[in-house]
């Protein structure tokens, strides 16, 4: 009688270990790890630093659900006399990373540098899965601040001003500009104007001048771990 219960006990586990609703299935909400923030903290390039840039990340990470991970913005800093510099691709672990609805972006960050990456505007959604307005909508912020080259690095020290608003302090108007991409890989015909972290330079560090082309000082955030 026992023998028989528990073969019975092993039948049903094997059927359901076999079924679809028991099958693996992909990373949810709760396994996000790249979103694009669903607001700045509306200082324009004043992002308060890598620090203030991270925390924003974390604090929209936890209000979805997912602050037990560590994240970080996917901002690079300019180095100069006492400041090292900081390229975007070393702060941000090694992948895969998925969006809040399971979708892998990229598993590894020489992928997430190529064009195999899956950044669009379907997948680049917010921490809270939702998609962003892109170039066809209006208002449009498919503007994303990375300071950052197309392989992840930053611009030489020189350039600093006018790649990261003075490492993401600055916010005064005319007071340098930061390089941004296409969340939605949609800009002019030139394929740097398509590019996801690399597509051009805001017109300045304030609020209104980010805004003025495209953008609403937004970032992605990955978690590191």
């Amino acid at each position: 009688m026992h023998a028989a219960r528990n073969w019975f006990a092993a039948a049903v586990i094997a059927a359901c270990a076999s079924s679809p609703a028991f099958a693996q299935q992909p990373p949810a909400a709760t396994s996000m790890s790249f979103f694009v923030t669903s607001v700045g903290p509306g200082k324009g390039g004043n992002l308060g630093g890598l620090l203030g840039a991270d925390r924003h990340c974390q604090m929209l990470a936890m209000a979805a659900g997912a602050g037990g991970k560590t994240w970080h913005a996917y901002l690079s800093e300019n180095g100069s006399a006492g400041h090292p510099t900081i390229h975007a691709k070393d702060r941000i672990g090694n992948g895969p990373w998925y969006n809040a609805k399971g979708v892998v972006i990229a598993s590894s960050v020489a992928e997430l540098h190529s064009d195999r990456n899956n950044i669009k505007k379907d997948t680049a959604l917010t921490e809270k899965g939702e998609m962003l307005p892109g170039r066809s909508d209006t208002p449009n912020k498919h503007d994303i601040l990375t300071g950052s080259q197309p392989d992840g690095t930053a611009y030489p020290g020189s350039d600093s001003a006018n790649t990261t608003c003075g490492n993401w302090v600055r916010y005064f108007p005319m007071s340098g500009k930061a390089r941004v991409g296409h969340f939605d890989r949609n800009g002019n015909d030139s394929p740097t104007n398509s590019s996801w972290n690399s597509a051009h330079d805001t017109a300045g560090c304030s609020q209104d001048e980010i805004k003025s082309t495209g953008g609403d000082g937004l970032f992605y955030c990955f978690a590191v771990n």
